[in-house]
C-alpha cells in the first residue's frame, strides 16, 4: 500500500510460524534395511522381510503441472507433497521459472516430483437416499465446499475462514480495498515506497509487508504472503485489530 505504510509495523510481538515440507526422505528405508542386514548373520530367514519392505517403498512420481492464475511455488509444492518443498520445486524448474521464484506466469509448465497418491474417483451416488429396513432415511454427508480459483473464489474462501476465526469483514469491504491496493493481482509488489526502501516491500492482493503478515497470519492458511487467501485473511486480521474491520478501511492503512 503506497503512502504512510505505518500499518505494516505490528504493535505486538510477531507470531512466527515455520513451514515444514513433508517428504519420504531416506530414513524410512535406512532403518529397516540396516536392521535386516545386522540380523541376517544370525537369522538368515529375516532377509525376505527386508526385501518386502524395500519392495513396498514407492518411488517419487513425476508429473507436469500447468500454472494457473493465483498459483505460487509454495502452494503447488504443498498440494503435491513435494519432497524438499517449494525450494526443490524451484530448483527443478529454474530454467523455466527464471531468477525470481515468485514470478510464475499462468500457462507455465512445471515438472513436479510427488509421492502423493492420486485419489480414485468416487462412485456417483444415487440422487435418492437409500432407505434401510427400518424405513429411516440416512443423511448423506455434505460435500466439501469448493471455491473458484479467481478473485471471487479467493474472497469467498477467505470470508469462510474469517467467520471460523471470528475476524470481521464483508465481501464489499475486501473487494474495494483489493482493487485499490493491487487491482486483483496476487503477485503485486511495491518496490518504490518507503517500506520498500527499508527492505520490506508490500506484497499481494492487499499489499501486506512481511512483518505484518508474520504477526497476523491466520493458522490454516499457507505461510506465503503471495497466497491470495493467506494475504486476505492476514490483512483483515490486522485491519480488525487496528480499525475494527477491513470495512472501515478506505485508504492507505
Amino acid at each position: 500500500m503506497p503512502g504512510r505504510g505505518k500499518h505494516r509495523r505490528p504493535a505486538r510481538n510477531p507470531i512466527t510460524r515455520g513451514v515444514v515440507a513433508v517428504g519420504t526422505g531416506g530414513a524410512a528405508l535406512t532403518l529397516p534395511l540396516l536392521g535386516a542386514t545386522q540380523a541376517s548373520a544370525a537369522e538368515p530367514q529375516s532377509a525376505p522381510a527386508a526385501l518386502t519392505v524395500a519392495q513396498a517403498a514407492q518411488p517419487a512420481k513425476s508429473l507436469t503441472y500447468t500454472v494457473v492464475k493465483g498459483d505460487s511455488l509454495y502452494r503447488i509444492a504443498e498440494k503435491y507433497d513435494v519432497s524438499g518443498g517449494w525450494k526443490r520445486l524451484y530448483q527443478d524448474n529454474r530454467a523455466a521459472v527464471g531468477d525470481d521464484p515468485k514470478l510464475i506466469r499462468p500457462g507455465l509448465k512445471l515438472k513436479v516430483g510427488t509421492t502423493k497418491a492420486v485419489a480414485p474417483k468416487k462412485a456417483t451416488q444415487s440422487a435418492t437416499p437409500a432407505k434401510p429396513a427400518g424405513g429411516v432415511t440416512q443423511a448423506t454427508p455434505a460435500a466439501a465446499k469448493t471455491y473458484a480459483n479467481n478473485l471471487d473464489g479467493w474472497i469467498r474462501e477467505a470470508l469462510d475462514i474469517m467467520a471460523q476465526k471470528g475476524i470481521p469483514g464483508s465481501y464489499d469491504g475486501i473487494y474495494r480495498n483489493i482493487m485499490r491496493e493491487s487491482s486483483g493481482n496476487p503477485q503485486a509488489i511495491n518496490n518504490w515506497d518507503s517500506n520498500a526502501a527499508k527492505g520490506t516491500p508490500s506484497k499481494g492482493l492487499l499489499q501486506v509487508i512481511d512483518p505484518t503478515f508474520a504477526a497476523y497470519h491466520v493458522p490454516g492458511t499457507p505461510y506465503d504472503p503471495y497466497d491470495p487467501v493467506a494475504n486476505i485473511t492476514a490483512a483483515c486480521n490486522y485491519a480488525a485489530d487496528r480499525y475494527g474491520s477491513i470495512d472501515n478501511v478506505n485508504g492507505p492503512y
